[in-house]
């Protein structure tokens, strides 16, 4: 085997095999090193066995409305094990892909755990590989909080390895795995209960999403515990409990998940020997082009603590490709207005400021905002709100910043960020004929109803309006 390429990539997710795929595709040797499956988290227990789960919960949730629309149904208790087993085949499908395909596009493989020599000498299993540039891609692990009885919970890579439905299940946390799970388990059939430090879900999107979300976990029955610190976890003979810090007991789960966020996967890299700057928590800074503070080594994905989405590693690699080896020296990826989706139940698309950012940094701001009950639950019982916000800015009101929850939001929003991406205008999305009748239309059709009666304090020149429709 070759031990010396013009590009290692230390890790076989997103961002490392973007960057390796381009760099292969324009003549450079090329070598990934993957400990585990290929894909990374996104295909093996991430975005991919998730959103498989999501559209499981969803189905699920069809099935409970169906009767309302004349469709005779009625659901049983979910087969987890035929579920899981499905989506486990259909992740080793995405496997095998890409297993053959990086050996078809010449990339060599590198079987083990990369640690650094020197800034151009990885290495792995006790042979040494050396590059002129190297591309640290190793993505991000659960956390697990040092506190008592922490190894009684399991983290969310756990809940894709659970041989059976939990029945109780609380899942601490209420960022976006911790929402995603909540949604899931309770429409398969699982009590759920989400405890949280902070006092709202989704504390770092726009406040109307996270207050929306809470409404309808409500309403689905799950129960909602806020501003609970937890302090430890204990058995009991009623199961697992969760203790907080003013003395309160939750308890009787048979599963408690830890959704409390996500590490840097560097601490086992041996940085230092390298001299690669790294923060207290294990994140790689990074400048706008991807580069370390040392040359030739370069950092993408997760572990540079800008947007942790696939997405995002992806285009960050091809660009660093295109930049070090097809002589594109201002191929860079551009972090304004990147768009995201929650698979919440119902799921949640952002795209730009929230609001509170919005006003910060823009004198002048107007706000429209919708809700309303999409026509999927004109015939259901169970009803879902579907809730919209465009935050404009200046005189010209350029859309700055997007954020929708309800069905199909998901899909609706790629094409309204690209609008968002080019500057457009509130008057750009009015001049856009509708299409009726669709959720999506309410974006381009919103009109601005009643002033607030308590505008935004400390902004001279802005403009609130509180709904639209």
């Amino acid at each position: 085997m070759n031990t010396h390429f013009d590009l290692i990539a230390i890790g076989g997710g997103s961002g490392g095999l973007a960057v390796a795929e381009k760099a292969a595709q324009l003549g450079k040797r090329v070598a990934v090193v993957e400990a585990r499956r290929m894909g990374g988290t996104c295909v093996n227990n991430g975005c991919v066995p998730k959103k498989i789960m999501w559209y499981a919960a969803n189905l699920a949730q069809a099935v409970d409305d169906a009767n309302g629309f004349g469709i005779p149904a009625q659901r049983g208790a979910t087969d987890w094990q035929r579920l899981v087993e499905g989506r486990e085949a259909y992740i080793s499908r995405i496997n095998r892909y890409w297993d053959g395909y990086v050996a078809d596009s010449g990339i060599t493989r590198i079987d083990g755990a990369a640690h650094f020599v020197d800034a151009h000498t990885l290495e792995v299993e006790g042979r040494h590989y050396s590059a002129q540039h190297i591309v640290i891609a190793t993505g991000g692990r659960p956390i697990v909080p040092p506190i008592p009885g922490a190894e009684l919970g399991i983290t969310s890579d756990g809940f894709f390895e659970l041989p059976e439905q939990p029945r109780k299940v609380a899942i601490i946390g209420a960022g976006y795995i911790g929402v995603e799970l909540a949604g899931v388990l309770q429409a398969l059939g699982s009590q759920v209960t989400v405890v949280a430090l902070e006092a709202r879900v989704l504390e770092t999107f726009d406040s109307m999403i996270g207050e929306v979300l809470m409404a309808e976990m409500h309403g689905q029955g799950i129960e909602l515990q806020m501003s609970f610190q937890v302090a430890g976890l204990a058995k009991t003979a009623s199961g697992i409990a969760i203790d907080a810090s003013d003395g309160k007991r939750l308890d009787g789960f048979d599963t408690v998940i830890w959704a409390v966020g996500r590490a840097p996967n560097t601490r086992d890299l041996d940085l230092a020997r390298a001299g690669v700057e790294t923060r207290a928590n294990g994140i790689v800074p990074t400048d706008g082009y991807q580069n370390t503070n040392v040359p030739g080594i370069y950092a993408i994905g997760d572990i540079t603590g800008r947007a942790p989405l696939t997405p995002v590693a992806i285009a960050a690699g091809r660009r660093l490709a295109a930049r070090l080896f097809d002589a594109q020296t201002h191929s860079r990826l551009d972090y304004d207005n990147i768009p995201s989706v929650v698979f919440a139940h119902p799921p949640v698309g952002t795209v730009g400021l929230t609001e509170q950012q919005a006003r910060e940094r823009h004198a002048q701001v107007t706000v429209y905002k919708t809700d309303f009950t999409p026509m999927r639950h004109a015939l259901s019982r169970h009803g879902s709100t579907t809730a919209m916000k465009l935050v404009c800015a200046g005189e010209e009101q350029r859309v700055v910043g997007i954020h929708l929850i309800g069905d199909n939001v998901d899909e609706m929003l790629q094409g309204f960020a690209v609008a968002v991406k080019m500057g457009a205008t509130k008057a750009d999305f009015d001049n856009t004929v509708a299409i009726h009748p669709i959720s999506a239309e309410e974006l381009v059709t919103m009109k601005v109803a009643e002033p607030d009666p308590h505008p935004h304090h400390g902004i001279d020149s802005g403009v609130e309006w509180r709904e639209a429709g």
